[in-house]
């Protein structure tokens, strides 16, 4: 079971994601042909499940980062077709940007930064939920 605020923090991170899903659909879709087990965009009533992408987070304590804890952010292309290391770098980028004019939106009482920890950006700052 968890804590109401844990649960509006994830629906606010779900909101934003299937956004951003849903740019990167408009601007990529279609580019590369998807996996034969993946359905079509719109095929489902959640877009991490069909359609090119599925984009979102994990949470990680950042034990070895200097950035601390937050939200590793995942870029999942569900195709099979190699896809262009200059193609995939665009594509985090443009997560990346998109990361920092929709988080002062959709958490707009937060400093919450996107920095490149490792291979993958995080999502890092405040963080928190406050008392629980």
């Amino acid at each position: 079971m968890y804590h109401p605020k844990t649960i509006a923090w994830d629906d606010q991170l779900k909101r934003m994601f299937d956004r951003i899903d849903r740019e990167l659909e408009d601007a990529y879709g279609g580019r590369w042909a998807l996996r034969r087990n993946r359905p079509r965009r719109g095929a489902t009533s959640n877009p991490e499940a069909d359609g090119l992408f599925n984009v979102g987070t994990f949470f990680t304590p950042g034990y070895g980062s200097e950035h601390g804890r937050g939200y590793l952010v995942e870029v999942i292309l569900a195709t099979d077709e190699a896809v262009p290391a200059a193609q995939r770098n665009e594509i985090e980028e443009r997560v990346r940007d998109l990361l920092l004019e929709y988080l002062p939106e959709y958490f707009p009482d937060r400093k919450l930064y996107v920095d490149r920890d490792g291979s993958m950006y995080k999502i890092h700052g405040d963080t928190g939920l406050g008392r629980l």
